[in-house]
């Protein structure tokens, strides 16, 4: 067949030329294992080469060993027999090729109530709309994964994934420490003194919190069950920690000030005595 397209026949034919070329690279690889190997692995990159995979070249082998005639170049014409040879070879490295979609990240904001009780977002990717859920007790910084909502594949590749990052803003009131909340309670000096009750809010409403007689400045107290929802544990939730501080006054009237002199003088013959 490589003497019929000799270019030195075909002076000035194209057709022939490329004939001739094709001809000269198919005696290349079959007369080569290894090369023969790669382009049951590879098709026309086949130069490129890769380790081949084992069942491939037996596969390959065994077409082979069925129809030997095909290689006969003289009697066929080398398009076809170069087709059927190898066209199984090329549909397996299309599938081999097959890439997963490129995935894509975002970030959404949360108010400190929707992270507390959870919620749902609607976003826009490109012509479809995807709703995000978020569960009680998201966390600042949490990432959520939205499976096969990123790039579409390639080559009957899978999609890619969604990755969105939660940014929930800061309240005013509490400050977050793991399934805990911390929040400041304003007492009078008396209470802390002689112990009392104080007002406590929480994200639910405000509850009573009793004040030990002899409180001291930011000492914490603790309410059980009043803090964030664990999350992913249904009814489970941190605790409250309330910080107390104590507020002095700033002016005493005549009869206030008498009293606390009288304290004072009390104050200091104890410690005289001691």
């Amino acid at each position: 067949m490589t003497l019929k397209y000799h270019p030195d026949k075909n002076q000035g034919d194209k057709a022939a030329e490329e004939k001739f070329k094709e001809a000269n690279e198919a005696n290349e690889i079959l007369s080569d294992p290894k090369k023969r190997e790669q382009y049951d692995e590879l098709g026309a990159n086949w130069k490129n080469y890769q380790q081949p995979n084992d069942q491939t070249r037996s596969q390959r082998g065994n077409d082979y060993r069925r129809n030997p005639s095909q290689f006969d170049g003289e009697n066929g014409d080398f398009s076809d027999f170069f087709e059927n040879i190898f066209s199984q070879s090329r549909q397996d490295g299309r599938r081999s090729s097959a890439l997963k979609g490129q995935d894509l990240r975002g970030e959404i904001a949360l108010t400190f109530e929707e992270s507390y009780s959870g919620t749902s977002r609607i976003i826009q990717l490109e012509n479809q709309k995807i709703k995000i859920s978020t569960k009680p007790g998201s966390r600042n910084g949490q990432t959520l994964k939205v499976k096969g909502k990123g790039m579409q594949g390639r080559n009957n590749g899978p999609n890619g994934d969604l990755f969105v990052k939660l940014s929930v803003m800061p309240n005013h009131h509490f400050e977050r420490k793991g399934d805990d909340l911390i929040t400041l309670l304003s007492v009078d000096y008396l209470t802390v003194i002689l112990g009392g009750k104080g007002t406590v809010k929480t994200v639910k409403g405000n509850v009573k919190l009793t004040i030990p007689p002899g409180t001291q400045s930011n000492e914490l107290l603790r309410i059980k069950g009043k803090g964030m929802p664990i999350y992913n544990k249904k009814g489970s939730f941190g605790d409250l920690i309330v910080k107390v501080n104590v507020e002095l006054p700033k002016q005493l009237s005549e009869d206030e000030k008498k009293i606390f002199e009288k304290l004072q003088q009390l104050a200091t013959k104890k410690a005289e005595s001691v």
